[in-house]
């Protein structure tokens, strides 16, 4: 069994701004400092954010949180051309669930020169066993997270 879901957020800041966070270990910097108690921490366990580089996520006690209580996530694909970054699920979260393969797909698209589009996508691979379980897939935490660093860009756009 595979399948993914994927949500679009709008965000009013440019989409090279927003890259410019999605793209590196900036995102997980903004995360725990302004949501770890709605989405989790983040520690950066290996590489300079680009491509092999390693994160765990430790979620927040929140219902709907995936799997277990942390997940470590290897960036698999950084394309600052496209604004697309892609990381793959390597340890806790769905994987604990039991699913062979969770990917990320995180993608900035330019809406107007004042905004643009979080595209946040998850795309899963397993027994078919899982199908009770596939309902528990939620791009919620991504869609908070595009929502919060948006607002933050916003706030802080005149010292950026």
């Amino acid at each position: 069994m595979h399948g993914q879901i994927s949500s679009d957020t709008p965000v009013g800041v440019p989409a090279d701004l927003m890259w410019d966070v999605y793209r590196s270990f900036e995102l997980g910097r903004l995360v725990d400092k302004l949501a770890a108690d709605v989405l989790g921490r983040v520690e950066f366990l290996e590489g300079d954010g680009g491509v092999g580089s390693i994160v765990k996520f430790t979620f927040a006690a929140e219902p709907g949180s995936p799997g277990s209580g942390y997940m470590k996530e290897i960036f698999t694909k950084i394309d600052d051309e496209n604004r697309v970054k892609e990381t793959e699920v390597i340890e806790g979260g769905y994987k604990a669930l039991g699913f062979e393969v969770v990917r990320i797909r995180l993608e900035i698209l330019e809406k107007d020169s004042e905004s643009c589009i979080v595209r946040s996508c998850i795309e899963y691979e397993g027994d078919d066993k899982l199908a009770d379980v596939v309902s528990h897939v939620s791009v919620k935490p991504l869609e908070i997270m595009a929502e919060i660093v948006g607002k933050h860009l916003i706030q802080n756009k005149s010292t950026l």
